[in-house]
């Protein structure tokens, strides 16, 4: 847990950025690391900063709508942008550079929107703790010069939820949510339908009451994963029975529940280690 003194100072650096960054424009996902970021550069740039969500198949009608729902309640001026990453090949292929289009496509989307609004500056939601990730979208952000002021303020994943919780920000404690892409498995084309199948698959496990979970498309196999505390609940035999039935009915011939429980980036743990060290 980070002290008292050292979350103040880091709340403090991330204030005396902002203002210099002129007019701003955030990209948003409504994560709690972005959606800090917005809220924080609203109220320190005011009219001067513009949260930017950028809407496609692999985003979730369930988080747009609630991005979209969490910037209105906090009167957050926000846009809503089409991007087509699954219009490209190299993206649509699903190697392990694929992040890397992804955020390249939306900050060039980003980028025309900055020119044509008069917008001075575009920044991101990247923290410390993504610096020790596989995490290939950060260098697409390098390439279009998109600033992060929550990394240069030193801010971890938990100093942004304390200091979200401390400012009543209901998104503090919200679970991490990558993209639906990243549920399929490297080397399986990202297309519509899979995408489609993942985001129903995931609407069902919400609706049975889970909250921290991802649905893994490998083909016929989907992989469950839910989080450790909640596990007792999807290992009784009821449970199995529904799992079963809502997956086999989705298209899935053979349905597995993973043991080692929810874990962010889990897929990554395929890649070869030179791909790994590619994308940090």
């Amino acid at each position: 847990m980070p002290t008292v003194i050292d979350l103040a100072s880091k709340g403090r650096a991330l204030e005396a950025r902002l203002p210099g960054l002129g007019r701003t424009l955030v990209a948003y996902s409504g994560g709690v690391d972005s959606a800090f970021l917005a809220w924080a550069a609203h109220r320190a740039l005011g009219a001067d900063m513009l949260a930017v969500i950028a809407d496609s198949p692999s985003l979730s009608r369930t988080h747009l709508a609630d991005a979209i729902a969490f910037a209105r309640e906090q009167g957050i001026p926000l846009q809503v942008i089409t991007t087509d990453e699954l219009e490209r090949p190299e993206y649509a292929r699903n190697d392990a550079s694929r992040c890397f289009h992804c955020k390249d496509e939306l900050f060039t989307v980003m980028e025309e929107f900055r020119k044509a609004g008069g917008y001075n500056t575009i920044v991101y939601g990247v923290n410390v703790d993504d610096q020790g990730d596989f995490r290939p979208g950060q260098a697409a952000a390098l390439q279009h010069h998109v600033a992060a002021p929550l990394l240069e303020a030193g801010l971890t994943k938990q100093d942004i939820r304390e200091l979200a919780r401390a400012a009543g920000l209901r998104v503090w404690d919200k679970p991490s949510s990558a993209c639906l892409s990243s549920r399929i498995e490297y080397g399986r084309p990202v297309t519509r339908e899979a995408l489609s199948v993942v985001e129903q698959g995931e609407d069902a496990l919400r609706a049975l009451g889970f909250r921290q979970f991802r649905v893994r498309h490998h083909g016929e196999i989907v992989r469950i994963e839910i989080a450790r505390d909640e596990m007792p609940r999807a290992l009784t035999p009821e449970m199995a029975a529904q799992f079963t039935r809502l997956f086999k009915d989705l298209g899935f011939k053979f349905v597995t529940l993973d043991m080692e429980g929810f874990r962010s980036g889990s897929m990554n743990a395929l890649l070869p280690a030179q791909e790994l060290l590619r994308g940090r």
